[in-house]
């Protein structure tokens, strides 16, 4: 978990590798009023996440283990997530905001605009007890920081 530009989805797919188990971006299943929302730059409200939230949570019910790359920004949103998920883990990409803006500015993505990275850092709720992982490392060094923490 982790705001938008951490790395969620790079680290969370070497991570499944290395893992062997079923990589699942929750990008992918945001309904289209919440893509056009974000992509028209307008922060989502907490009613537009919980469906999508929970969504997630069955899918993540479905898989034996698996590493989900989600945003889960709150709290609240992680434990609708990992609910009925006894031996799920939470795992922090942490890094500044400068960094972060840095990444965001290389890259394009089909619905996230920039201009929400400040809402999201607003929004950040640091999870306690998580997996913190520093993301000005490489994401390989990140992946070994995760695998080592896991075992």
């Amino acid at each position: 978990m982790g705001v938008s530009g951490a790395g969620k989805s790079t680290v969370g797919k070497l991570l499944a590798d290395q893992l062997g188990w079923p990589f699942l971006d929750a990008d992918e299943y945001h309904p289209p009023e919440n893509v056009a929302k974000m992509a028209a730059g307008k922060p989502l409200t907490d009613e537009d996440r919980w469906p999508w939230l929970q969504k997630l949570n069955l899918l993540l019910k479905h898989e034996a283990n698996a590493v989900l790359a989600c945003s889960a920004l709150k709290d609240a949103y992680r434990k609708v997530l990992v609910e009925g998920i006894p031996q799920s883990r939470v795992v922090f990409l942490r890094g500044t905001i400068d960094l972060i803006r840095s990444r965001l500015a290389q890259r394009q993505h089909r619905y996230m605009p920039a201009s929400l990275l400040d809402s999201q850092f607003a929004t950040l709720e640091p999870p306690a007890g998580a997996i913190e992982v520093d993301i000005s490392a490489d994401p390989e060094t990140c992946v070994s920081a995760i695998v080592a923490q896991l075992r």
